[in-house]
């Protein structure tokens, strides 16, 4: 582990993808795990894992805080229960309702602030693109732009760097990742409807059970149901 520059500030939800993000970060860099409830179903449990992941990784920068506008906007079924939230596989032709209006812009905004106060050189997401529900704001060239927007909005000579290792992968490819890196999957957290034992109908049950049926792994949480992959 190093110090100064060489720390990263990683946003850890508590789900599978944070957290190989955070095992790939901490590869390379001292990570500084930023948590943010901005009043999901299941915040108390994502905060709960954010929490156990800490301690396994032994970090000691940690951040955790509120968005408590976003609740307020509503607009989507994560934070507004009069909402249903979706089951099964993404439409590919729609963005679902569990997209809350903006999220990353407004987590990269505490991240990029965070960050120019300890001193972070680069800040890690665990975005997914290409095997995901198709949310606007996890696309590399949404990236992309936020960080040079960071850059011209920081003190002059800052050089933060947004990085998404994972984006591009396959739920499969995340998974065989976070087992080479000893990732602790038993502690985190996918499901968007239930917090003592996960749903396994929602469309973050599913995409994550996808994943590990797929790369021929068994996932280490409890499900109510273990979906159409083990049946």
């Amino acid at each position: 582990m190093k110090n100064g520059k060489d720390t990263a500030v990683v946003a850890v939800s508590g789900g599978m993808d944070s957290c190989v993000t955070l095992a790939i970060a901490a590869e390379s860099f001292t990570p500084a795990m930023l948590h943010i409830d901005y009043g999901q179903r299941t915040a108390q449990k994502e905060l709960e894992c954010f929490g156990k992941i800490a301690d396994f990784y032994n970090v000691k920068l940690r951040l955790s805080t509120s968005l408590p506008h976003l609740k307020e906007i509503k607009g989507s079924s994560l934070i507004d229960t009069s909402i249903e939230i979706e089951r099964g596989a993404p439409d590919k032709m729609r963005i679902p309702s569990t997209y809350v209006p903006f999220r990353n812009a407004s987590i990269l905004s505490v991240a990029v602030a965070w960050a120019e106060v300890i001193g972070a050189a680069k800040i890690f997401i665990g975005a997914v693109e290409e095997d995901s529900s198709g949310y606007p704001d996890c696309k590399s060239a949404f990236f992309e732009a936020f960080e040079k927007a960071a850059r011209l909005g920081t003190r002059p000579g800052n050089q933060i760097t947004i990085e998404t290792p994972i984006i591009h992968m396959k739920k499969s490819g995340i998974v065989e990742t976070g087992i080479r890196l000893k990732a602790p999957f038993q502690l985190t957290w996918s499901c968007y409807i239930e917090s003592e034992t996960a749903c396994g109908e929602c469309e973050s049950c599913y995409l994550r059970q996808k994943g590990f049926h797929e790369a021929g792994i068994e996932d280490p949480i409890p499900y109510k149901r273990r979906g159409v992959f083990n049946e």
